[in-house]
């Protein structure tokens, strides 16, 4: 009679994806899951009863062990592991930094840990793995300009920051949009003088590509009316011929002229920062752009803080092929935690400006297409040294005609220094190019990160200078899919984080609530898949990381709404309740 209950409760335990023995046998290896537990249903009855005398005669008789040891319990909710099928579970297991199993409600019996979590029916999706963002730590004398409603808001935080830094001081400050503020237009040097006339201040348009800058700061720099255009960018100037303080593409002019920030100060906001991504359901981040210098100083962070923060892949600027050959790394040097990504250039301007550079004019600028920052045949060299040393390539391409350019560039030194695998990208992708050239990116298989948020949130832009399909089709997802290129999806810059993205990706809409190329629209899922899975392929890193089958790196975050069911019109206000990196909880909302 024992026997024959050891082998019912032996036999009985569901197998969970994990690939376990049969459950027919009762399971040998270690570390076997335990099979003796009964399953709560009314059938069980005649277990319960001997539940007892069974566990007494396990060890004699040589039959199923206690349940197994494990790091970290998820149960009671619905987790995505984004596999092929993109699979639904009830449970999950972690062992080791590890997804050891998933399966349904009983697994949880099956395994013992420290940490239980009760999901109490909420979303798990693999963490977000956000393949462009500009992460860097911030002077004290930095506005975070983000998020701002008005002009008159950051006159107040300009003098809010003078009253901290006093008379004189240079005030800097990052991440204004004209389309977030109340008064639908750019900050100028006239707002600023009101605001700190004795300041030399300079602030950045999000995105990087422009700046504003008071009459204080731009006399310090010797720029007036005098002063030439600078190459490869434009000094803006009113009505009336006098400077209007906004520079496009070279406002380092001013920038330059800004004392550095300490190193206390930069490490100490760079950590900040980073562990802020946590919040935001981050769990893995590519940098887009240091120079080695820079590098060093994300590795120093990660030496002594990486146990706390995203995973990170830093790319680095080209310079030349001697400096990187003395900088002695390679695309994909490091560990799970941090290592070295893709060669980045900036191929063309940014969009903001615009500066993009196209192959049409800009709508209502005479023949204006942009610029590049590279000439061609530069940029030409440096793509066909760049691949012949081994480098992945992760360019910033924004125009059609600087896309066009890049990629008939990339193809040309794959020709010339075949590799099999080497997962060159573009970053952007704003404006759709030809035909020819979406055949060439497929057949030669390069990939593209793509923000979608940017249709949301650059709306306004878009809408002034672009016109037609060029405006209906910004930031393409679905076509360069149909035409099987790769693609994953990050934020670039603010609003950073998943959310913004996701709900632009399957709504097409910008802020105003026009559709812009529905037939642009991704599922939730292919959305969601682009974000996790697909970002890890950019770095090489498929096979640990971006989903939560057993085996890979146990990063995930627990979403308080469920987004895979829940009207699309609600996803931007969806929370990270907890992020979960290599099986540790490094954030939880209270």
């Amino acid at each position: 009679m024992i026997i024959m209950i050891i082998t019912t409760l032996c036999s009985s335990r569901k197998d969970s994806v994990q690939g376990r023995p049969s459950p027919k046998t009762c399971p040998a290896g270690p570390p076997p899951p335990a099979w003796l537990r009964p399953r709560p249903s009314p059938e069980d009855h005649m277990r319960k009863r001997a539940a007892v005398a069974v566990t007494a005669l396990t060890l004699v008789l040589g039959g199923c062990e206690p349940p197994a040891a494990a790091d970290l319990i998820l149960t009671g909710g619905k987790i995505a592991i984004v596999d092929d099928d993109f699979s639904i579970y009830e449970t999950l297991v972690v062992r080791d930094g590890t997804v050891l199993a998933v399966g349904d409600a009983s697994l949880a019996d099956d395994y013992s840990a420290p940490t239980t979590i009760d999901l109490d029916g909420r979303l798990v999706v693999p963490g977000f793995n956000d393949t462009h963002t500009h992460i860097s730590g911030n002077a004290r004398r930095y506005i975070n300009l983000g998020g701002t409603e008005s002009i008159a808001e950051i006159q107040d935080l300009i003098r809010a920051k003078i009253k901290e830094m006093g008379e004189g001081e240079w005030i800097t400050g990052y991440g204004w949009s004209e389309d977030e503020l109340a008064e639908g237009r750019r900050p100028l040097r006239a707002d600023l003088d009101k605001a700190g006339p004795n300041n030399p201040v300079i602030l950045t348009r999000a995105g990087g590509h422009s700046g504003v800058a008071n009459s204080l700061a731009l006399s310090l720099a010797g720029i007036d009316r005098s002063t030439p255009q600078p190459e490869g960018g434009v000094i803006e100037y009113d009505e009336a011929g006098e400077l209007n303080g906004v520079i496009r593409e070279r406002q380092g002019m001013v920038g330059r002229l800004v004392p550095d920030a300490t190193p206390e100060e930069l490490r100490e906001t760079h950590v900040q920062v980073l562990r802020d991504q946590l919040a935001l359901g981050i769990t893995s981040v590519i940098q887009a752009g240091q120079n080695p210098g820079g590098f060093r100083r994300w590795e120093s962070i990660y030496e002594e803080f990486g146990h706390e923060l995203p995973r990170a892949v830093v790319q680095i600027r080209w310079s030349s092929a001697d400096r990187l050959a003395q900088f002695g790394r390679m695309s994909g040097d490091g560990d799970d935690r941090f290592r070295v990504g893709a060669i980045k250039v900036l191929v063309d301007g940014g969009f903001t400006g615009p500066a993009a550079y196209t192959i049409e004019p800009y709508r209502g600028m005479g023949e204006y297409r942009g610029m590049l920052n590279v000439p061609e045949d530069e940029l030409r060299s440096l793509i066909m040294e760049a691949n012949a040393l081994g480098w992945q390539l992760g360019f910033h391409a924004i125009g059609d005609a600087a896309i066009q350019l890049t990629v008939d560039a990339m193809v040309d030194a794959l020709d010339a220094s075949p590799r099999e695998d080497h997962r060159h990208y573009l970053n952007h992708f704003t404006v759709t190019p030809p035909v020819e050239t979406l055949e060439l990116m497929a057949e030669y298989d390069i990939a593209i990160s793509q923000q979608p948020n940017f249709t949301y949130t650059l709306e306004g832009r878009y809408a002034a200078n672009l016109d037609g399909e060029r405006l209906a089709h910004n930031n393409p997802l679905k076509i360069p899919m149909d035409y099987g290129i790769f693609m994953a999806i990050s934020s670039d810059i603010l609003p950073i984080g998943p959310m913004v993205g996701l709900y632009a990706a399957v709504t097409r809409k910008g802020m105003s609530g026009e559709v812009y190329g529905p037939d642009e629209r991704l599922t939730i899922e292919e959305a969601i898949r682009g974000y996790t899975r697909n970002a890890a392929w950019l770095t090489f890193e498929e096979d640990t990381k971006g989903t939560l089958e057993p085996g890979m790196l146990a990063d995930m975050v627990v979403l308080s709404e469920d987004l895979l069911t829940i009207d699309p019109e609600r996803i931007m206000g969806v929370e990270v309740d907890m992020t979960i990196v290599g099986g540790q909880v490094l954030y939880e909302r209270r």
